[in-house]
């Protein structure tokens, strides 16, 4: 037996298929790894050993607690949970996202709704504190749609901006071991770098926490260019290094893999897919109307020499940025059919297999609702590893003779 075919055994994995979306290769790669007709990369072996060495470590206790704000329907608190923590706290204003929410995480409790009415005393005590906290006033997208409106952004928007003083009010007062923070790439240059200064500032200088950020594209993990920045903070000195992060090699990414079938192999779901053969029903190709409305406007801006325009998909590619806005004409990600005259929209089901999801995962919601929901949730794969290379320092500082004292004194 080959070491990878054993670390594929110890790290638990049902099939190939599981393994394949682990670690970012084809079912293919796999196959040829376990039967010793290629030999993997170090760094897939390394995948692997981690994975393992995490498995072992679970326990039926937690690992460590952690608090989940700004959740949407529960990306963060996958990535956490993978790594043997438990959440204690949920905090998500949005009615719909909390209906998905519930429908995946049915142990939880009630879900808090606006953060700002919240008061840090009713938080339970936890250690680690992850959000994803609003994006807009800090996205290249938010920015241009609120100068064109005249309205201020970044810590001067009073609706959103100023939500990451939530964040630090909460860390503030609980003072945990670790936090995870996420936020579109554009946070580092947003108002030539002072927005993010502040946030620097605040975490490291005012609050002491050891910080680390970097911008990763989930295309490591998914058919998708999608580049987003994680921010980790510990509040005690410790050893932790990005260069821990396993990031699979982005050309194995392929679209196709995460496109229905249509040939029978899996079970048709709700209006998604139809039929014996679980065919993707026509509702989803766009009409002649909406089509020649994006091929026109594709058209004008090439012709000023622009980039605008719709993303047309094959199975060979890798998809744009899905966004939250993709549910009013899904121009950014059209797949390319044979059997439909006009291209089509992702299904929800590809949206949620797009962003790392589980099969298992649960859409109660609309189409229109899911499109925006997956559109503004966060890539699960990245986050997992992220939180996997977070997991021996929060247990470190937890398990620390400081950390032991400062319980006994409280």
């Amino acid at each position: 037996m080959n070491e990878f075919e054993a670390l594929f055994r110890q790290a638990g994995f049902a099939s190939a298929h599981e393994a394949a979306k682990f670690l970012g290769y084809s079912e293919k790669s796999i196959y040829r790894w376990r039967n010793g007709e290629d030999a993997p990369r170090e760094a897939i072996l390394r995948a692997l050993r981690g994975q393992v060495s995490t498995k072992q470590s679970l326990g039926a206790e937690p690992a460590f607690t952690f608090v989940d704000l700004f959740a949407g329907i529960g990306g963060l608190r996958k990535a956490m949970e993978a790594s043997g923590g438990r959440c204690v706290f949920t905090s998500e204003w949005d009615r719909f996202a909390q209906q998905t929410y519930h429908a995946n995480f049915p142990d939880n409790r009630e879900i808090a709704g606006d953060i700002r009415e919240v008061s840090a005393e009713d938080i339970p005590e936890h250690n680690v504190l992850v959000a994803g906290f609003p994006c807009q006033p800090f996205s290249i997208a938010g920015v241009s749609k609120k100068n064109a409106l005249g309205r201020a952004h970044g810590f001067d928007d009073e609706t959103q901006g100023t939500l990451f003083f939530d964040v630090l009010r909460i860390l503030d007062a609980h003072r945990p071991e670790a936090f995870l923070l996420e936020n579109v790439k554009n946070l580092t240059s947003h108002d030539k770098g002072k927005t993010f200064e502040v946030i620097r500032r605040k975490l490291s200088e005012d609050l002491g926490y050891q910080l680390h950020f970097r911008v990763i594209d989930a295309q490591h993990f998914v058919p998708q260019h999608r580049e987003r920045i994680a921010l980790v903070g510990f509040r005690d000195t410790c050893s932790f290094t990005w260069n821990d992060l396993v990031l699979p090699d982005k050309s194995n990414q392929k679209i196709s893999r995460i496109l229905h079938p249509e040939d029978g192999s899996e079970t048709p779901e709700s209006h998604y897919t139809i039929g014996p053969d679980a065919k993707i029903s026509s509702k989803y190709m766009l009409s002649d109307k909406l089509w020649k409305y994006l091929q026109d406007y594709a058209a004008k801006h090439k012709a000023r020499g622009n980039g605008f325009g719709y993303g047309m998909v094959y199975k060979d590619s890798i998809a744009r940025t899905l966004s939250a806005r993709y549910y009013k004409d899904g121009s950014e990600i059209l797949v390319n059919h044979a059997l439909f005259k006009n291209p089509r929209r992702l299904t929800p089901r590809e949206c949620a297999r797009l962003m790392g999801y589980d099969e298992d995962f649960r859409i109660p919601v609309s189409d229109t609702q899911a499109y925006k929901q997956f559109g503004n949730s966060v890539a699960v794969p990245v986050f997992r590893e992220v939180a996997r290379i977070m997991r021996p320092h929060i247990l470190s500082s937890i398990n620390s003779p400081a950390a032991s004292e400062e319980q006994l004194v409280g």
